[in-house]
């Protein structure tokens, strides 16, 4: 069986890696044009395309895969199966329906769940218990075909974006393994979507998702703050400089004690205390942020400019206690 595989970043390359591991051919893989990076923004290839390099496979790097030309490239490679992991092109009818076992595709998610480029993030947004892959028959729809296989996971209560990121990678490739096997034997009983997604689509994630709005309550911001670890990032200002926020924990407010303010603060700041974004001190030293609905108490932080550093740290070198973040 003749394999074409089409991705585009790490998730991908895992995948792809397990695929080559177990001994699957490859006759080519289709990913992403290189993308400039760091200050001098020079072109970078992918993490898909490098790995393919290593192991002396051709790469096609298509700007828009529907192309005819494109899709002529794909065409004269006969690939019996085309398999997708987080490519980030949309697939025409006419590549879904040229390989003799069709595409399929390895989704971080349970479908019909997070439809979308951005599921893992999302469904730590949502405060999910649990999460999952899914191999999906691909149609002309967005995560829309038939389920022939799926596998699942607890969310950790303090996952990151990254650290469910690489649990869901090693799951799909173990699930992929399972079921190529079953591919064009009548094992593999697909099981048709409905119309409706059950959640919210799971959008691709920008840079400005990170940025944290102190109105919302302490443990949306929380799951934001582990969501978007290592990007986008949950950021916010502080005196007019990024301020980023690497982990957090939530602090619930009480009527009977109220948060303590360093000595010698403003007399005028405890007229701002209710205000979302002021930063405060707790009783034992540590740094509160005032949010929409209880306290959130960053342990981590990273200055614009500055490097990564405990929470502890941070305030031994700084006067941001009497400061209000967002602002």
């Amino acid at each position: 069986m003749k394999i074409v595989f089409m991705g585009t970043p790490d998730f991908a390359a895992g995948i792809l890696a397990a695929v080559l591991d177990a001994g699957y051919p490859v006759a080519a893989v289709v990913t992403q044009p290189d993308r400039p990076k760091g200050r001098k923004k020079e072109p970078v290839p992918c993490p898909v395309k490098e790995l393919a390099a290593s192991r002396g496979i051709p790469a096609l790097t298509p700007t828009r895969v529907r192309r005819p030309e494109e899709i002529e490239k794909i065409r004269e490679l006969s690939p019996d199966l085309i398999l997708v992991a987080a490519f980030g092109q949309i697939l025409p009818k006419e590549l879904l329906e040229l390989p003799k076992f069709g595409c399929l595709n390895v989704h971080a998610s349970l479908l019909p769940a997070y439809r979308g480029a951005a599921p893992i993030q999302h469904a730590i947004l949502d405060g999910c218990e649990e999460t999952g892959v899914s191999i999906m028959q691909m149609d002309e729809g967005l995560d829309t075909g038939a389920v022939l296989a799926k596998r699942s996971i607890p969310i950790a209560p303090d996952e990151t974006g990254g650290s469910l990121f690489d649990k869901l990678a090693a799951l799909g490739a173990d699930l992929l393994l399972e079921t190529l096997p079953k591919v064009g034997t009548g094992e593999l009983v697909p099981e048709p979507q409905p119309k409706e997604s059950t959640t919210a689509y799971a959008a691709m994630l920008k840079k400005e998702d990170g940025r944290i709005d102190w109105t919302e309550d302490a443990k949306t911001i929380e799951r934001k703050v582990r969501a978007f670890a290592p990007w986008p990032g949950a950021y916010t200002s502080l005196k007019g400089k990024n301020l980023r926020i690497w982990s957090a924990k939530v602090l619930e407010e009480t009527r009977e004690k109220e948060p303590a303010l360093l000595p010698g603060e403003a007399k005028n700041l405890k007229d701002r205390v209710s205000l979302p974004g002021t930063l405060l001190t707790l009783p034992d030293g540590s740094l509160a942020v005032k949010t929409g609905d209880g306290l959130l108490v960053p342990t981590e932080v990273q200055m614009e400019g500055k490097r990564r550093m405990s929470t502890a740290e941070f305030l031994r070198g700084s006067r941001a206690a009497a400061a209000r973040l967002g602002e």
